[in-house]
């Protein structure tokens, strides 16, 4: 995830002066309070391009049920970091809320991870704050992708090879399939029923296919 180079140190120097440490620990606090959010700690490695989503060249994140990693290019913005936290820590809301370890995820609990979190990008940042799977598809894509290349795969734990084919959208698979379904679920749902932080922590994953046309039995 982290290569040290001359252009990671020149990147960490940076966002040293930009005081990203700073900024983050702020934003970090914000949530914390807001949703009654766990105390995790939050590492912050510089990157020299090349990240794994498209928000924004060379920013990631990895999250897990008591820390979380920002991988971070120095020209990020406070509101960038503060998209890219959103998502990372309400990964660490639900992990710690759900009390399920992450080895035992199906392909449908990471799904819904993903959607949920980037929903809460939507509400808290804006829509322009969004990962660009959340609008690569159209709806009639989307429904024909869960029908033949997601549902028959729900139960798929995190461990086999496919659960992370589907979710990445590596070959064969489009791109960012799972994520892009996700998000296109949970705002379904939030067309449809009430929606809320405590709600988006605590409820199990197949809650979320109720009322929308990805429910399980059609």
């Amino acid at each position: 995830m982290y290569k040290p180079a001359r252009s990671s140190r020149d990147n960490f120097k940076e966002l040293k002066e930009k005081k990203v440490w700073d900024l983050a620990r702020k934003i970090h606090l914000k949530y914390r309070r807001l949703w009654e959010g766990p105390d995790s700690d939050v590492y912050i490695f510089p990157t020299a391009g090349g990240g794994l989503f498209s928000r924004h060249p060379g920013k990631s994140g990895v999250s897990f049920a008591n820390m979380l990693f920002l991988f971070l290019p120095s020209e990020i913005e406070e509101d960038e970091l503060e998209a890219l936290f959103v998502h990372e820590y309400h990964h660490v809301g639900r992990i710690n809320s759900q009390r399920k370890k992450l080895e035992e995820y199906t392909l449908l609990d990471s799904i819904i991870l993903e959607g949920l979190a980037e929903n809460a990008v939507e509400l808290h940042c804006g829509k322009n704050f969004r990962g660009s799977w959340c609008s690569r598809y159209s709806k009639e894509e989307m429904r024909n992708s869960w029908e033949n290349l997601i549902k028959p795969y729900l139960k798929l734990k995190k461990n086999d090879r496919l659960h992370q084919k589907i979710l990445y959208g590596e070959r064969p698979y489009p791109p960012l399939l799972g994520y892009a379904a996700g998000y296109e679920i949970v705002s379904e749902f939030r067309k449809q029923k009430n929606f809320s932080t405590k709600l988006s922590f605590n409820a199990p994953s197949e809650y979320f296919l109720d009322q929308t046309v990805y429910k399980l039995e059609s």
